[in-house]
């Protein structure tokens, strides 16, 4: 009998792969941990039946978080990043020799550990020692630190659940605190696709908006994702992601990528029309 995994993306919709096997699951302090191996996508992450990750696109995913705001500001040292459970952000990270400190802000270790055991990348992305992690809620975090970073990546599953805290006014004013003059926030910001994230998409474009003077949205492609493309948000205080690219300096670097490039750096920003439409209606409310 064939397996399926079905990743609920609406009422009315859902994505299934074909499934080999479950090599595990477990019920943590906080949430459903399941790992599952399928012939199309690899290994694929699920956390309480949402599709997280997955070994084919992994790549789409990661390299956009964290390319994009590498490539605009080339001096990026000290990077914070809250949620990151499987370690994909981590390893485009760590191809920056610059990059000196890399902090983790977990709430659930389990999934660390689970990944580190079953994801190919995630344990050497774990065991880099510019990495440190820190078990804990990421809003409680950002209230209290006295770090001062270049760059913040929130990797995080949608806005809803365990998650919701890092989607606040309150959440996006500290991190505004905690960022260097030149420092970047990087946030996942829905799909823009099934009506239920586009509400969720209004409300954090607000919200950012209310903090940081200067808010773009990008786009990227992942399969496994529902709608096929996911939208990020690109915040700071005085970069701009298109105005500020350098793609001479990120070229010397020599990095390697299977996604990311200079020019689908600023195609990202180029966004479909519903979308722009849709954003420049909700700067007028």
């Amino acid at each position: 009998m064939d397996l399926w995994l079905s990743d609920y993306h609406n009422e009315g919709v859902k994505l299934s792969i074909k499934v080999e096997s479950q090599l595990y699951q477990e019920r943590s302090e906080y949430q459903q941990i399941d790992i599952f191996e399928s012939s199309e996508f690899g290994r694929l992450l699920t956390l309480d039946g949402q599709l997280i990750t997955t070994d084919k696109d992994e790549f789409f995913y990661s390299e956009m978080m964290v390319h994009v705001a590498m490539a605009t500001n080339v001096e990026i040292k000290k990077v914070l990043v809250l949620g990151g459970c499987d370690g994909g952000v981590l390893k485009e990270l760590e191809k920056y020799d610059m990059v000196t400190q890399i902090d983790v802000v977990e709430l659930d270790e389990r999934v660390i550990e689970v990944s580190k055991q079953y994801l190919a990348y995630s344990k050497q992305s774990f065991a880099d020692p510019r990495v440190r992690l820190f078990i804990q809620d990421g809003l409680r975090y950002v209230r209290v630190t006295k770090e001062i970073y270049d760059l913040i990546i929130v990797d995080s599953a949608d806005p809803f659940g365990i998650n919701e805290s890092l989607f606040t006014k309150e959440f996006y004013g500290n991190c505004y605190n905690a960022l260097s003059e030149n420092g970047i926030l990087i946030s996942q910001q829905a799909n823009g696709f099934y009506q239920e994230d586009l509400d969720a998409l209004a409300h954090i474009r607000r919200t950012v908006a209310s903090v940081f003077p200067i808010n773009e949205v990008y786009m990227t492609s992942v399969p496994s994702y529902a709608a096929g493309y996911l939208l990020f948000g690109f915040s700071s205080k005085q970069i701009d992601p298109l105005v500020n690219l350098n793609i001479e300096k990120w070229s010397d670097k020599q990095i390697m990528t299977h996604f990311y490039n200079p020019m689908i750096h600023q195609g990202a920003f180029y966004l479909p029309t519903y979308i722009k439409e849709f954003l420049e209606n909700e700067t007028k409310h």
